[in-house]
C-alpha cells in the first residue's frame, strides 16, 4: 500500500488511535451532558430549567448566554441536535481536537449576544442548534479562509451534506430561534477566521 497511510510509523498508529479515542470521549461526553440535563429537567424540574435559557435584553436572561446550549425543550428537541452535534463537531476536530472547544465557544458566544441583542422581547431560546449551526458556519467557511485544498474539499463536503440546513437561517419558522442559528453561525466563521490564522502563522516561512 502507498501513500501517507503506508510512512505512518507504529508510533503514528498508536497517537492517531488515542486521538480518536479522546474525541469519541469529548462528543459522547458532551451528548451524555446535555441529554442528563434534560433528564433532570423532565423528572426533577417539571421542565422549569428552561426558563433560564436566553432572555432577550434582561439582564437575568444574560445568564442564559452559558446555560442555554444545555437546555431542551424536550426530548425531541434534543434528539434533533445530538446527531448534527456528533457528526459536525467530529468533522471540526479532524485537524485538531482542541478546535472543537474553540469554535463552540465562538458560537456560543456570538450566539447567545446576538440572541439576546435583537431576539423577541419576552421571549426564551433554549437549545444546543446554535452551536450545530456554529461547527456548520466554521466548516463552510473554512476553506475560504485557509486556501487550501483539503479544507476547501471539506468545506464542499459538508456544503453537500448539511446545505438544506442553512433555511433554519431565516425567520418565519415558527418555535424556531432563527436569532440563534444565525448569530451562532456568523461565531462558527469567525471561528474560522482566527484558526485560519494561527495556521498561517505556524507554517514555515
Amino acid at each position: 500500500m502507498n501513500g501517507p497511510l503506508a510512512t505512518r510509523t507504529p508510533g503514528e498508529w498508536r497517537g492517531l488511535k488515542e486521538a480518536l479515542k479522546l474525541q469519541a470521549r469529548i462528543l459522547f461526553g458532551v451528548i451524555a451532558l446535555l441529554w442528563a440535563a434534560e433528564l433532570a429537567d423532565a423528572i426533577v424540574f417539571g421542565g422549569a430549567l428552561d426558563g433560564y435559557g436566553i432572555r432577550p435584553r434582561s439582564f437575568g436572561g444574560l445568564l442564559g448566554i452559558a446555560l442555554a446550549p444545555l437546555l431542551h425543550g424536550g426530548f425531541r428537541h434534543l434528539m434533533a441536535n445530538s446527531v448534527p452535534l456528533v457528526v459536525l463537531g467530529w468533522f471540526v476536530m479532524l485537524r485538531e481536537t482542541r478546535d472543537y472547544f474553540v469554535v463552540a465557544f465562538f458560537s456560543t458566544l456570538v450566539g447567545g449576544v446576538g440572541v439576546w441583542l435583537i431576539g423577541a422581547t419576552n421571549s426564551v431560546h433554549i437549545g444546543a442548534s446554535g452551536v450545530v449551526f456554529g461547527f456548520l458556519g466554521y466548516l463552510l467557511s473554512r476553506g475560504y479562509f485557509e486556501r487550501r485544498f483539503l479544507p476547501m474539499l471539506g468545506s464542499i463536503v459538508v456544503g453537500l451534506m448539511y446545505g438544506g440546513t442553512l433555511f433554519g437561517l431565516l425567520p418565519g419558522q415558527r418555535g424556531i430561534s432563527w436569532e440563534g442559528h444565525l448569530f451562532g453561525f456568523l461565531g462558527g466563521v469567525l471561528a474560522a477566521k482566527v484558526l485560519a490564522s494561527r495556521v498561517g502563522e505556524s507554517r514555515p516561512k
